[in-house]
């Protein structure tokens, strides 16, 4: 039997119907009345009906409908023998004609998710599918086995729910994520390359082999200006100068917020070290240019350079309760994905834990593992030679931009967004880039011409597709 719609939600939907009848003349206002309702009906049954997928809930914001949704997907595709779990997911539904984008973030769905657009569904006007990353938030298997977070077993997920939705949809899919979602994305594309019609990676990252990541060091060498870079190396020195003190504050600083350093860097000292060598990181990916100027002098206090470096860089990232959430992808990149290997060449004498700087240092030490380069070599080999139909758009001052993918020729696409950090967007490329990288996606997506929704549109918030070190 058809469960019935919770009296809050129907009362929602029977409003919304009003208003847009409204507009009708009287005489055709019964018709489209039943249409209306016969296709609200319709969409969920459908929903309904497929396999596996659970309706959570359902909102209606305006000219949508959004439903939080699970997901029933194996522990590992390879043996579905082995259990299932709960993978979370959204749709924001437009239309069944119009495209679709699937966002994979790459990281977690907020706990209480509601309705946002990326940029790729706002400039096709798309329905948008948002997917949790297996391991992330409640999307965890429990028992958890670790070694089923594998880029191709994430991969899969997303082919499932894809084969799940597309009978829905009849327009074509575009994939799209920033910086790990945008990897994510990437290695999607990779395994089943027949899902979706495009692909749009933001700032996404290409570690091939860790020991070779000299893009980074050079990346470093050259990004802004001379000036910039040496204020922000001597604070990097001159907090390391002062470790005793800073690290008494550090831990006052702890004592206050309930941070723990025992399950992951181990000691209070070693987290601010973590902290100060990716302060001229953090910098760059969050910053730009102009705010060279606000980079501390060596004259500053010691509360002065704290309280710069926490905003930055943020001291409770690096404790136990900063790295929780972030645990399955510090797990991914020690695995598969790979990391920043810089040399940090202007803190030598100052620094006292070699190889610090690694995913490993950020995780339990029963999940540390040894690097595959194997799977990174592969998805970079097949990028470059046999892809179609990607796009790359990376920010100039972004570190992680440093090392990028190289697309193929076939209908592939790179753009960097001049002095542009970790937020580079197709809307802030210059104006024949941003022309011509909407008008590829449009033409991947078959998108309707745009005439209308403006007032829709903006009653749903813009989506960045990034999370936020500062808050969880």
């Amino acid at each position: 039997m058809r469960s019935r719609l919770p009296a809050a939600l129907a009362a929602s939907m029977a409003v919304a119907a009003a208003i847009t009848l409204h507009a009708l003349p009287a005489a055709a206002r019964p018709a489209a009345q039943a249409a209306s309702i016969a296709a609200q009906d319709d969409l969920l049954d459908r929903l309904k009906a497929i396999p596996g997928l659970t309706v959570v809930s359902e909102s209606q914001p305006a000219g949508y409908r959004f439903f939080v949704l699970s997901f029933t997907q194996p522990i590992d595709h390879r043996n579905p023998r082995r259990g299932t779990f709960q993978q979370r997911l959204t749709l924001l539904h437009r239309s069944a004609e119009a495209p679709v984008v699937l966002f994979t973030g790459g990281y977690g769905l907020p706990a209480n998710p509601t309705a946002s657009r990326t940029e790729p569904t706002q400039l096709i006007d798309g329905n948008q599918v948002s997917v949790e990353h297996r391991f992330f938030r409640s999307s965890r298997p429990a028992p958890a086995d670790w070694d089923d977070l594998t880029i191709w077993q994430e991969a899969t997920d997303e082919h499932r729910i894809v084969e799940a939705l597309k009978p829905i949809y009849s327009g074509k899919w575009i994939q799209t994520g920033a910086s790990k979602g945008g990897m994510t994305s990437v290695y999607h594309r990779r395994f089943y390359p027949g899902d979706v019609d495009g692909v749009v990676g933001y700032v996404t990252p290409n570690d091939r082999v860790n020991p070779q990541d000299h893009e980074y060091d050079d990346f470093f060498a050259g990004v802004g200006d001379e000036s910039c870079r040496t204020a922000l190396e001597n604070v990097q020195r001159e907090a390391l100068k002062r470790r005793g003190r800073m690290v008494a504050l550090l831990e006052a600083d702890a004592e206050r917020n309930g941070y723990t350093f025992t399950r992951t860097l181990g000691t209070a000292d070693r987290s601010f070290e973590m902290t100060v060598l990716d302060t001229a990181w953090a910098f760059w990916q969050y910053s730009s240019a102009a705010d060279c100027a606000a980079v501390p002098p060596a004259t500053a206090t010691d509360a002065e350079l704290y309280a710069w470096i926490d905003n930055v860089a943020s001291f409770g990232f690096y404790t136990d309760q900063g790295l929780d959430y972030y645990t399955p992808y510090y797990y991914q990149a020690a695995t598969q994905l790979g990391w920043p290997d810089l040399r940090f060449e202007h803190l030598r004498g100052l620094a006292r834990y070699p190889g610090l700087y690694q995913a490993n240092s950020m995780i339990p030490a029963e999940l540390r593992s040894r690097h595959d380069a194997r799977p990174m070599l592969d998805v970079d080999q097949w990028v470059r030679t046999r892809s179609e139909r990607m796009m790359f758009v990376y920010g100039e001052n972004d570190p992680w931009s440093a090392e990028r993918f190289t697309p193929s020729r076939r209908d592939s696409h790179l753009y960097v967004v001049p002095g542009a950090n970790h937020g580079a967007s197709i809307a802030r490329l210059p104006e024949a880039d941003r022309t011509a990288a909407t008008a590829t996606l449009r033409r991947w997506a078959e998108a309707a011409p745009q005439e209308r929704r403006v007032p829709e549109a903006t009653a749903i918030p813009a989506d960045d597709m990034l999370p936020d070190r500062h808050t969880r």
